[in-house]
């Protein structure tokens, strides 16, 4: 998550096909005395429950990546690429089609990788990002190896179960948001109109393991909103709006170009209130994330049940929303 309110201002179901009025009444005369039975076909596909242990996976693999690299993945720096590099590999093998995108921050390249599934829809886009950089100074595991991380393995659960969702599906890793979302606005700038009207949804996953973690849902669209509120909540978990992250990550530039944007975010350098300790756990009077931005933000620094349940979420909304 980028720094501070001195980047506020930065351009910082399956759809159920309608039968004919001849299939119903095929169903009719097939079906004598009694009623015609749903096929697995006619239900849109539920999502599948992401393995939280092949993402904590992913961030020790990280953390690797960052000690091997001077100890961070940072804009400009080579535990970035690496990063990026990472990424790419697993999603090249699991047959999605991956773009590579080159920006100039700082006298720095800065890169973006996007991943399009090439089954399904081919008309209105959704997608999901998160921001793969971490800051100078430290690993960046929670901010942001979590929410890329979710991403990825919700990527690779689309790929495991050969989805052919009604829209098309595009997953991305942002580079330069630590430096004022920079990643994210060029790729936004780089569209047409055309492009940027075929984006229905983008779903936005910045730190998603905070070790005091709190349970926030972006405010910014009603209909995206209650998609994750009313999933949170069937598992037992009442939310809040998401303020910390207002005009802070790499929703803010798709938002401010006209595209509907949502996600989920356990917290990161506030502090939890009491209210909000009775609520969900954890010390009150003490930051959602006490590495944030810091050299402690390594494999340590996770909370391993709400690592589980918004990579879960991730999955859930792009289930819902792509069908």
């Amino acid at each position: 998550m980028i720094r501070g309110h001195q980047r506020h201002q930065q351009r910082g179901h399956r759809a159920t096909v309608a039968a004919s009025a001849g299939t119903v009444l095929a169903l009719a005369l097939l079906a004598v005395g009694g009623a015609a039975q749903a096929t697995p076909g006619d239900r849109a596909a539920e999502a599948p429950d992401i393995d939280v242990s092949a993402v904590q996976q992913d961030l020790k693999d990280l953390q690797s990546v960052a000690e091997e690299n001077g100890g961070n993945r940072a804009h400009g720096q080579p535990g970035y690429r690496a990063s990026l590099d990472y990424m790419k590999k697993k999603l090249d093998a699991a047959g999605f089609k991956t773009t590579v995108q080159e920006f100039t921050s700082g006298g720095s390249t800065g890169y973006n990788l996007i991943a399009d599934w090439p089954k399904g829809g081919t008309g209105a886009t959704v997608m999901a990002g998160s921001h793969l950089d971490s800051v100078d100074s430290g690993p960046g595991i929670n901010d942001n190896g979590t929410g890329s991380a979710g991403v990825l393995e919700t990527a690779l659960a689309v790929a495991k179960a050969d989805l052919k969702p009604a829209k098309h599906l595009r997953f991305a890793w942002w580079g330069a948001e630590e430096e004022g979302l920079v990643g994210s606005s060029h790729y936004v700038d780089s569209l047409s109109k055309d492009e940027l009207g075929k984006i229905d949804t983008y779903l936005n996953f910045d730190m998603i393991g905070s070790p005091n973690a709190g349970h926030f849902v972006y405010d910014d669209d009603a209909a995206v909103e209650s998609v994750l509120k009313d999933w949170f909540s069937s598992k037992g978990v009442e939310t809040e709006a998401s303020e910390e992250t207002n005009g802070r990550s790499d929703h803010a530039p798709f938002k401010e170009a006209g595209v509907t944007v949502g996600g989920s975010f356990t917290g990161a350098g506030e502090e939890k209130t009491q209210e909000q300790a009775d609520k969900w756990g954890g010390k009150a009077g003490e930051p959602y994330d006490a590495c944030y931005h810091s050299a402690c933000d390594d494999i340590s620094n996770i909370d391993e049940k709400a690592l589980d349940l918004h990579s879960d979420a991730i999955a859930q909304a792009v289930w819902k929303l792509s069908s």
